[in-house]
């Protein structure tokens, strides 16, 4: 089994910042990339940036300059520095990673149980 836990999530004035974690768990052989995906209230999941293993990364462009993400593949790790932070960022943000599980030639999607972000005006 493979588990994803994110943490960080919290309340924040406009202008303030969060840095969001999630790491993976359990009977992983690899991890190919991983991402960071948000859901606000009455609105559909939607991507906020990902990150391949080798450290390319690609963001909404709702978040280029504000937001980045990084991860350390040693500690299967991944990482959402989010600076300037505004109110239309207040979501559940979710992590997601693409793993190669021990004993099983099969790449599975994993998702956290998701950490709540909210931006105070």
């Amino acid at each position: 089994q493979v588990q994803l836990e994110e943490s960080g999530g919290g309340l924040v004035q406009a202008g303030g910042f969060l840095r969001l974690s999630c790491v993976a768990s359990g009977s992983i052989f690899s991890i190919g990339a991983m991402g960071w995906y948000r859901q606000a209230p009455g609105k559909q999941r939607e991507l906020v940036a990902t990150i391949s293993h080798g450290g390319s990364t690609d963001y909404a462009d709702s978040v280029k300059g504000r937001f980045t993400v990084s991860r350390d593949n040693a500690k299967n790790t991944q990482y959402l520095q989010m600076n300037s932070l505004k109110p239309e960022d207040t979501a559940v943000y979710y992590c997601n990673a693409n793993v190669l599980p021990v004993d099983i030639q099969h790449w599975y999607s994993y998702w956290g149980q998701g950490t709540q972000v909210t931006v105070s005006s």
